[in-house]
């Protein structure tokens, strides 16, 4: 499963690599070791809205990497206030990480609601479909929203360059596993942002 710290690296490592300039919001500043010319490190929470406001003005775009695993309420209202946040600050494209249990595994059934699938991540991913199902929510023209989903297993390592994408079915590879690594993961998300083919939808990586 997604985790932010492997996942939301591997973006910022992907987006500095490209020559983009970064600015990285996360709630504990000292843990981005990371030093380049074009990154601006702050703090900030993705929960409150008025400092998302602040801190995203007046840049082109907004990538999320985080969603509230507590319980499905207050994943939807992190996900909520920083919407709004930035929707106030006028930006209007978003890319966000979503979760694999949302991804369907025959036509119309999700991975999360199989019997097989993992108890303790179903809090977790069933947060993350909530916030998929709140962009999809959202009116259209409002924002220009993509959510960008891994496989089942997203695992530290190199970029192969040779995953495949699909929108709203798991991917597997020729041995059944479903995984990409957080290097191609990241590569394909700054790909859609840099070349944008899933405006107003989802989108899944994999090998």
């Amino acid at each position: 499963m997604a985790r932010a710290a492997v996942v939301g690296g591997a973006i910022l490592q992907e987006l500095l690599a490209r020559g983009h300039q970064v600015t990285a919001i996360v709630r504990h500043p000292a843990k981005i070791t990371v030093q380049h010319a074009n990154l601006t490190v702050q703090a900030g929470d993705a929960g409150d809205s008025a400092a998302v406001t602040k801190l995203v003005a007046g840049h082109e775009a907004v990538i999320s990497s985080v969603v509230d695993r507590t319980n499905i309420e207050s994943g939807v209202a992190t996900a909520q206030a920083f919407i709004a946040g930035v929707k106030a600050a006028g930006v209007k494209r978003v890319l966000s990480v979503g979760g694999a249990g949302s991804l369907e595994v025959a036509p119309g059934v999700a991975l999360v609601d199989t019997p097989q699938f993992p108890a303790e991540y179903r809090p977790e991913s069933l947060a993350y479909r909530e916030v998929l199902n709140l962009y999809r929510s959202l009116p259209a023209g409002e924002l220009a929203w993509t959510v960008a989903t891994p496989s089942i297993v997203i695992f530290p390592g190199p970029a192969k360059g040779t995953f495949r994408t699909a929108t709203d079915n798991l991917l597997f590879d020729a041995e059944g596993n479903s995984t990409i690594s957080n290097a191609d993961f990241a590569t394909a998300l700054v790909n859609e942002l840099e070349n944008p083919q899933h405006i107003g939808g989802r989108f899944t990586v994999g090998y």
